[in-house]
């Protein structure tokens, strides 16, 4: 038996999309990794890149569970013209610290980078923030280093390249000690890399009605950002948990307090992308009810000013579709990745922005 292609397979399942309204197209949904990958029985939040040689690179933390001590990053590659992905390779692991939340990203001709985090305490509020660059092609990786020293500080979005050379790194700090809750002043905040110095820079913290985490941004122009970020608060249901909305009018240096949208958000995460002909694309779970199901993608074409209808591309309430991550490939798709049951499995996807604002296929 060739245990490593049985581990390396990947298994295709197809969902119905459904809608109140109208009949959708279907969806292909590849299974990469579960259980039964080496590393660990967990495996979340998945993130995804597409590198410059072609290849899909996706990074994801694994273990034996969130707060099992034995946690470390991990990176797996499907090379540009292969259907299997190879076996996970564990990229950071701090000795006798939990490692998460892997954010691999590109930067446009240059070094590939990962971001994540290392746990010094009992919950994530005594987190700290590391980071180490490849330069080819996430085969080889330098030395971490330390974001910042921080207590509490964490990461879970892709940074974006800044009009002005610039990168923007959506970071967060997570307070409290309660494993079931995000505490009220949880607060978002931008680490900004100076191409020209090397260095990083911090914004102010966006605070919000019952606090915020994970933001993701777009640009808009040169002075105008977007970001969207998963509410604080308990995990269970809240009528009143919506995505928190911030924007900055300086270019990024600054920005205005967190506002609740009109999307439901069940304490979860979601991501936001700016597609190369200016559309936003929005994918979160459309619930304020404590399940991270169903997966909603929506599209703007005004900047963030209105939105599409939404479109359920998972729904499926005997299980989870968590912590989306999505891109736009060179070809112009979206591809994004999502876990499911209990964490312990890592999706891959691929559709066209049609697929969103008009899924009905002829």
């Amino acid at each position: 038996m060739n245990v490593p292609r049985l581990f390396s397979s990947v298994f295709t399942l197809v969902f119905l999309l459904t809608s109140a309204q109208l009949a959708m197209a279907e969806l292909v949904v590849t299974r990469v990794f579960g259980p039964e990958t080496p590393g660990g029985r967990y495996k979340h939040p998945a993130s995804l890149e597409e590198l410059t040689n072609g290849d899909l690179y996706i990074a994801y933390y694994g273990g034996e569970g969130e707060y099992q001590g034995d946690t470390a990053v991990y990176g797996a590659r499907l090379a540009k013209g292969k259907t299997e992905w190879a076996l996970p390779k564990r990229i950071a692991d701090t000795p006798d610290r939990a490692d998460g939340n892997g954010v691999i990203w590109q930067e446009p001709g240059a070094a590939t980078w990962l971001f994540y985090v290392v746990r010094y305490g009992e919950t994530w509020s005594d987190s700290v923030i590391k980071y180490k660059y490849s330069l080819d092609n996430a085969q080889t990786w330098t030395d971490s280093e330390i974001l910042t020293f921080e207590k509490g500080m964490m990461v879970r979005s892709q940074p974006i390249p800044l009009l002005n050379g610039d990168f923007l790194l959506p970071i967060y700090h997570e307070t409290g000690n309660d494993k079931e809750a995000v505490g009220a002043e949880s607060a978002s905040l931008f680490a900004r890399f100076h191409q020209q110095t090397k260095t990083w820079s911090f914004t102010n913290l966006v605070h919000s009605r019952i606090g915020n985490i994970q933001p993701s941004v777009v640009q808009l122009d040169d002075q105008k950002l977007l970001a969207f970020c998963r509410r604080g608060g308990g995990y269970g249901p809240q009528a009143d948990g919506f995505i928190v909305k911030t924007e900055s009018h300086d270019g990024g240096f600054t920005w205005l307090p967190g506002v609740d949208t009109e999307f439901p958000n069940p304490n979860a995460a979601v991501d936001l992308i700016r597609l190369k002909n200016g559309h936003l694309v929005m994918i979160y779970n459309n619930n304020n009810q404590g399940e991270r199901n169903p997966l909603t993608m929506r599209v703007s074409t005004d900047r963030g000013a209105s939105w599409s209808a939404p479109r359920n591309i998972i729904d499926n309430p005997q299980d989870e579709a968590a912590y989306p991550y999505i891109i736009q490939a060179a070809d112009g798709r979206i591809q994004g990745v999502f876990t499911s049951s209990k964490r312990s499995v890592v999706n891959h996807f691929i559709l066209d922005e049609s697929d969103i604002t008009n899924p009905v296929r002829k």
